[in-house]
């Protein structure tokens, strides 16, 4: 039993270290690092322990002394998680939300926004203490007891879902992923919806930055505030120095965005809107940044597959130098063998040995009432009782999985709610609010395991001596609830996989908008936007630029171009930050600038307009029909992607002369047969696209501004593409 601490607790605190150095951003303090890898390493922890637990009551007879190393450090991990997720956390996290400028003041703003989370924990304690001494008769436990069991039964049910989605969402998302062009859909549809929230992030500081540096600028040196507007300031100047790429465009002024100056509260709000845009902007940037290096890998890994034989079956980057050392042919042959033939197999393998994992885990969820065991955990375990290292691998393995599918549900839904992890750019907030979480779930989850595993007789682990039954801790919910409320997430878990719920939100279409998003939306055809954002950053990679440096005015122009006024996003952004500095100006001599209202209803209304336009693309795919060229598809899908439905654009096209008219008409043309062919061809492959040169590309190297000058020329050349669509 010690070896296998002696193995496991160093490799938990190194996957607990390596985790947090991926993942935490480089604001976030060190007592922050610390709560959060104290929180994970003893959720953890308990984790390991249910394997000891379980082989040190099989090893002994029943009614045994306990042992008392494990006892203590159940104790030591259970209420150290406890306290973490109800008291340390929540006070840490609500401390570096606020703005405020003083530790003393900051810490008022924690305890006053917890407020409401300690009135609803108490207001249940309190229920729980007089449920105590109404049924003290009957009343096994104590009020730790009580504690206990009302904070795992809360695990328990919530975590019933969460394993269940898990379970079903897990296999079948690898799986899917495990084919490449699969793949490539899913990459061009995130890379998309990615970039318009990159440029949504870059507006939003852009605002926050023209907000704070027009307060700072009519405040004078004497002000009172002036000691907190000058630490704005400062962090203005820190986020230029060490993001100097970094260009504000489009910040506009809002009706209340310059009283900001009256007390230090507004200026604690304000130091805290920045700071939150900043964050914001810089996590979504690293999610586009991956999932485009991504998507480049990808295409290079197709393409040196379809090359094997050329190539010496060498693996060759088209954005990394190649490798000159003595052994770099044998690390190319290597890499080959990996990326190209190995691990779309393994993929494969994991989906199908995860996937009886889950039905091996279901059945045994089901047949807890059952006398006979059914459960194929308990068999392996029971089959092997003297054998350590065996009994305590067949009991690790499961529950780790089971860990692994809760975790993978919380993070999902959490992360389109609440808060979001991502590589080197999680907040503190962020990081506080998931190690509360995992933190939560790790005894539920160990106590829901232990159900599954029947040791018979009257053997009982440690941690169900110190856990109870719930039947017993809290008499209230009747007996035999521990075996009944399994289920209820097996009878969920079949519906998940039988896409139950999916298919009645479709039945009711006014319920789409309370469906939950994952990547089976993004497999009816490759995004547009995506393949040509994807095709431009590879231009850039290749001219020496960077990732996402130039993806903002790109997003732009597929969000909110207008084709017949002849105007790109980098011009409309000029014009912006004129007007936003004519405002400030304004504002600081004492004149009131216009209302942006206006402004801010057109930029949503495009916006809304846009995204309304690719769900009914997405939709009518699915049910179009035909077969045409490919190259035909490609120009019609440029034409069509760049057609934004604009409010404005009915008023243009009014007073247009005939040859527009017949411009519409073509591009009308285009865009039918391009729904078309998506229909018939569910779009055409990124590889289909490129040319036979590993670095240039004629279509990739056409500037921007050549798209959509050629999208603005006259009537002849669109009847050329509706001629071309035609034929």
């Amino acid at each position: 039993m010690w070896v296998f601490y002696l193995i496991s607790l160093p490799l938990t605190l190194g996957m607990v270290l390596l985790t947090l150095r991926y993942f935490a951003g480089p604001e976030v303090p060190r007592y922050v690092l610390f709560t959060v890898g104290y929180a994970w390493f003893c959720s953890l922890s308990i984790i390991i322990l249910v394997p000891a637990d379980i082989w040190a009551a099989i090893s002994q007879p029943p009614n045994h002394n306990e042992n008392g190393g494990i006892s203590f450090f159940w104790s030591f991990s259970y209420w150290s998680t406890f306290l973490l997720t109800w008291a340390v956390a929540p006070l840490i996290q609500g401390f570096e939300d606020a703005g405020d400028f003083t530790v003393s003041e900051r810490l008022k703003t924690s305890v006053h926004v917890n407020l409401l989370f300690y009135f609803i924990v108490g207001s249940i304690g309190l229920v729980g203490l007089i449920l105590l001494i109404l049924m003290h008769k009957n009343w096994s436990g104590g009020v730790l007891g009580l504690a206990m069991a009302c904070s795992n039964t809360f695990g328990l049910v919530t975590g019933a879902f969460l394993l269940g989605f898990g379970l079903s969402e897990i296999p079948k998302s690898i799986w899917r992923n495990a084919d490449w062009t699969t793949r490539q859909k899913v990459l061009s549809h995130k890379i998309a919806k990615m970039a318009v929230k990159l440029d949504d992030a870059h507006q939003d500081l852009s605002n926050a930055i023209v907000v704070a540096q027009a307060t700072s600028n009519q405040m004078s040196k004497r002000d009172p505030l002036r000691p907190y507007m000058n630490v704005i300031d400062d962090m203005l100047n820190k986020m230029f120095r060490e993001d100097p790429s970094f260009k504000p465009q489009g910040g506009r002024l809002g009706e209340n965005d310059m009283d900001y100056d009256t007390d230090e509260k507004s200026m604690a709000t304000l130091r805290r809107h920045l700071r939150g845009a900043r964050e914001e902007y810089y996590r979504y940037k690293s999610e586009y940044m991956t999932y485009v290096m991504e998507a480049l890998e990808l295409e290079d890994t197709i393409r040196n597959n379809d090359r094997r034989n050329s190539t010496g079956w060498k693996y060759i980057s088209s954005f990394r130098p190649g490798r000159t050392e003595k052994i770099g042919a044998v690390l190319d042959t290597i890499e080959f063998i990996w990326k190209c033939i190995l691990r779309k197999q393994v993929k494969k393998a994991s989906a199908i040995i995860l996937g009886i994992m889950s039905a091996a885990i279901l059945l045994a969820e089901a047949t807890l009432l059952p006398s006979v065991d059914l459960s194929l955990f308990s068999i392996l375990v029971n089959s092997v009782k003297s054998q350590e290292v065996l009994v305590q691998l067949f009991a690790f393995v499961p529950l780790m999985y089971m860990c692994v599918c809760t975790y993978y549900s919380l993070l999902k839904i959490g992360m389109l709610m609440f808060y979001s992890l991502t590589p080197w750019q999680t907040s503190s907030v962020n990081l506080l609010m998931i190690c509360s979480m995992v933190a939560r779930y790790a005894p539920p989850i160990s106590y829901n395991f232990l159900n599954l595993i029947r040791l018979g007789g009257e053997r009982h682990t440690i941690f169900e001596k110190r856990m109870g039954n719930i039947d017993t801790a809290v008499p209230f919910f009747g007996e035999g609830f521990n075996k009944i409320y399994p289920l209820i997430m097996v009878i969920y878990t079949l519906m998940v996989v039988s896409n139950f719920f999916d298919r009645v939100i479709n039945f009711f279409g006014s319920w789409k908008r309370f469906s939950f998003q994952t990547e089976a939306e993004d497999l009816d055809g490759f995004d547009p936007s995506g393949i040509i954002i994807l095709q431009k950053e590879r231009t850039w990679l290749e001219q020496g630029r960077k990732v996402g440096d130039n993806v903002v005015p790109l997003a732009r122009n597929f969000n909110g171009t207008d084709i017949e006024s002849g105007s790109t996003s980098m011009d409309r952004a000029a014009v912006e930050m004129k007007a936003t500095a004519n405002s400030v100006t304004n504002g600081v001599n004492g004149n009131p600038s216009k209302s942006s209202k206006e402004e801010a209803r057109k930029y949503g209304t495009s916006r809304e307009a846009i995204s309304n336009k690719y769900a009914a693309i997405r939709e009518q795919n699915r049910h179009a029909s035909s077969s045409k060229p490919v190259e035909q598809s490609i120009a019609s899908a440029k034409v069509s992607l760049l057609d934004a439905n604009n409010p404005q654009s009915s008023n243009t096209t009014a007073g247009s002369p005939s040859g527009l008219a017949s411009k519409w008409e073509s591009m009308k043309t285009g865009f039918q047969s391009f729904k078309a062919n998506i229909g018939a061809k569910k779009f055409i492959p990124l590889r289909q696209t490129q040319e036979p040169d590993l670095v240039s590309r004629a279509d990739s190297s056409e500037s921007l501004d050549e798209i959509f000058q050629r999208l603005k020329r006259p009537s002849g050349d669109s009847e050329t593409y509706g001629n071309g669509d035609n034929n």
